[in-house]
């Protein structure tokens, strides 16, 4: 089971992956978001932790930057579970 902490952490470090391939990518938040077919201000909330995003958001936004979802969880889970045993 996953605890609240380490949900927060999780959706954390999915939020600072995202921004990373985006800057990667050099694309702008506008780019993203017409890919992604949602507003450039969710896209900004998202990497600012500003909204909880769903999962259609999340999987919207990896699809838009060409990124495998499942690999950002798998990175994220490892990011949080690093912090936690710091």
């Amino acid at each position: 089971m996953t605890s609240d902490s380490n949900r927060r952490a999780i959706l954390s470090a999915v939020s600072r992956i995202l921004r990373e391939e985006r800057l990667k990518k050099g694309l702008s938040l506008a780019a993203v978001a017409a890919k992604a077919g949602i507003s450039y201000q969710m896209v900004g909330f998202v990497e600012k932790e500003e909204r909880n995003p769903t999962l259609d958001t999340l999987l919207r936004i990896s699809d838009a930057l060409e990124v495998d979802f499942v690999k950002i969880m798998a990175r994220a889970q490892k990011t949080a579970l690093k912090r936690q045993l710091r």
